[in-house]
């Protein structure tokens, strides 16, 4: 396993490192491309979701609604609350400031990955519509460019795996109700919190995508408000430093005076910038291609209105919902005062605030995005799967998944964080070049549909 860690830390740093020209670089390609066009149609965005434009008759399995709550369900979980903590562990406030950069620049590139997820569906084998990059890839760029295709599709089944977030609900558990109780028993409390998370993930992902949309869109919506309500309580009682600790995310963000990772160029800086974009791009997913694959299923015939509606995730998961946890760990000061990271940081922060019930609100709100992650990556697994092999052996990837969340219930926070984000950048290097090569049809799209619309 030690063995493991060191290979995959070392693949993923290197890969982190290239890859965060294409991210960045790529992401503000696409904003110039199409000119801040649909940042201007924000509240258009959200009519779209809230059903006004919904035709029955559209092809798709889903609601723009459920699309959105299902590809959140997968983003919005453990990287936004053990995830930011792993970044202000290595990073400092600083780390916040480039995790924002990443979110505004993910809100364009998930604009136009949305839109190509519809706007070039393909057929599986069973002749059934689907989205998602390898069918933009396989569609929009031409059968020649199906190795790209499959290289993501190879990289999906490990990168969906949910290794991560069952890791963290693991430690979250053992350390807010199993060791307060002197119930903790190593391993084989481990392996008892995996099995009873892989029995409940069987039961929703074994139903298929309609009952993983409708159980995320009850759940996830519930969970971010009481998460809100809870953070905003804790800002209210150390409301004499908030103003402090957000104009220290702008100023270390260019001193990385509390930076303790790798450096990146030579410098401290790059190092930071590297951390942040990499814990940004974990939380909300804009570029590594998982999201697509959901709104890919939405029931419309408009491309855009998926692009615009896909457009909102980074905005909610990483500007509202992370930016909710960062101040949370710095306002308390635990981020200085302890040892701790990942989600015992958090906990931290949540039982120095509210000392008696912090902790067991803030393991409702991580059980619960957890859970609806673990049903949300599953599908893209599934996906990747059909695409590889067939479509009648896509529920064979279930039962892979299911046993992987023993795994990450019984091994260490640093390889299963190594392992994802190694195979989230094997993942970002096809939906991005494929993504940037497609930007102009797009941008051509996106012209007619907002000239239509003016005239409506």
């Amino acid at each position: 396993m030690e063995l493991l860690d060191k290979i995959f830390a070392s693949s993923s740093h290197y890969a982190w490192e290239g890859l965060l020209f294409l991210l960045i670089g790529g992401g503000l390609y696409l904003i110039f491309k199409i000119r801040f066009l649909p940042f201007r149609y924000l509240v258009h965005a959200i009519a779209i979701l809230r059903g006004r434009y919904d035709n029955e008759s559209d092809a798709g399995e889903i609601s723009h609604f459920q699309a959105l709550t299902t590809a959140l369900s997968a983003t919005v979980g453990m990287g936004n609350i053990a995830g930011v903590a792993v970044a202000i562990a290595i990073g400092g406030p600083g780390a916040v400031f480039w995790m924002w950069v990443s979110a505004v620049i993910g809100m364009s590139t998930k604009f136009f990955t949305a839109t190509l997820a519809i706007l070039f569906r393909g057929k599986d084998s069973n002749g059934e519509l689907q989205g998602g990059p390898m069918y933009f890839i396989t569609e929009g760029l031409g059968r020649k460019w199906k190795p790209l295709a499959v290289f993501f599709s190879v990289a999906g089944l490990v990168g969906a795996l949910p290794v991560f977030n069952v890791n963290q609900l693991t430690q979250a558990i053992n350390d807010i109700l199993l060791k307060p109780a002197g119930l903790y028993s190593g391993f084989n409390s481990n392996i008892a919190v995996g099995v009873v998370l892989a029995t409940l993930t069987a039961i929703v992902i074994l139903g298929g995508l309609s009952r993983i949309s409708k159980t995320a869109s009850r759940m996830v919506p519930a969970m971010v408000i009481l998460y809100f309500v809870l953070v905003l309580f804790i800002l209210g009682v150390h409301i004499d430093v908030v103003p402090k600790y957000l104009a220290l995310i702008f100023t270390d963000a260019f001193s990385a005076s509390f930076f303790e990772g790798d450096t990146f160029l030579g410098g401290i800086v790059g190092g930071l910038i590297v951390l942040g974009i990499r814990r940004g791009a974990f939380s909300n997913e804009a570029g590594i291609g998982t999201a697509p694959m959901a709104h890919g299923a939405a029931k419309t015939n408009e491309p855009i209105r998926e692009g615009l509606v896909a457009m909102l995730g980074p905005a909610i998961d990483t500007l509202i919902i992370c930016t909710l946890t960062a101040l949370a760990i710095l306002v308390t000061g635990v981020w200085q005062s302890t040892e701790a990271n990942g989600v015992s940081l958090t906990a931290n922060a949540f039982m120095e605030a509210i000392p008696v019930y912090g902790k067991y609100a803030l393991l409702l709100c991580i059980a619960v995005f957890s859970i609806s992650s673990l049903f949300s990556y599953s599908y893209y697994g599934t996906k990747c799967m059909s695409f590889l092999f067939g479509a009648k052996y896509k529920n064979y990837y279930n039962y892979i998944y299911i046993a992987s969340i023993l795994m990450g219930a019984t091994t260490s926070l640093s390889l299963m964080i190594n392992l994802i984000d190694t195979f989230f950048a094997f993942m970002a290097i096809p939906t991005m070049t494929a993504t940037i090569l497609l930007a102009p049809r797009v941008v051509k799209e996106a012209k007619l549909y907002f000239a239509k619309l003016k005239k409506t």
